[in-house]
């Protein structure tokens, strides 16, 4: 009987041991993808190289769902620029088109002014109260490349907060009952 309880002990011990290592392979993922994602702020000088479109105001050239990749230097934004830029009281970044920059002789004070493609009027009913136009610290970046349509799974865990919860268990779930 003494063996069969040390083979007991010996198989909790080993399945132990196999969780212990999944749960930190687990870790090390998502370490990993925080590393690259450090590493990209660093190599686009931008806080959010990354952003989903979520509206369609800059179609047809971007469409909902698109991820754009951006880029920030310290070349001037010229009017045609496609930006992301953050205005107070909002917590999504916008994407739309530079289509006025004015610099003031006096002082070299750079102003702009931004349009979604599909969009009638300028933006200026979508920056803070008050302000007319946009400033190079508002500005997140250049969109500089994109990747179609990859965003929607974003959008969709966006809306439908649910699946989130959904999509971490089940991902969780695999990776720690996976025999791999």
């Amino acid at each position: 009987m003494g063996w069969v309880r040390k083979t007991v002990d010996s198989v909790k011990s080993l399945q132990v041991k196999q969780v212990l290592l999944r749960a930190i392979g687990l870790a090390m993922v998502f370490t990993s993808g925080l590393i690259l994602w450090k590493a990209l702020m660093c190599m686009t000088g931008t806080k959010s190289p990354v952003v989903v479109v979520v509206s369609g105001s800059m179609e047809p050239g971007f469409k909902r769902g698109d991820v754009l990749f951006l880029y920030k230097n310290k070349d001037p934004i010229r009017a045609g620029d496609i930006v992301v830029f953050n205005v107070k009281g909002q917590d999504v970044p916008i994407v739309h088109r530079v289509i006025e920059v004015h610099e003031q002789q006096s002082d070299g004070e750079i102003k702009l002014l931004t349009k979604g493609d599909a969009n009638d009027m300028d933006d200026r009913f979508l920056y803070a109260r008050g302000q007319l136009w946009l400033k190079p610290q508002h500005i997140m970046g250049r969109a500089v490349g994109l990747l179609p349509y990859v965003g929607w799974v974003t959008i969709v865990m966006t809306e439908k907060p649910v699946l989130q919860y959904i999509l971490v268990g089940a991902v969780g779930l695999l990776f720690l009952t996976s025999k791999d």
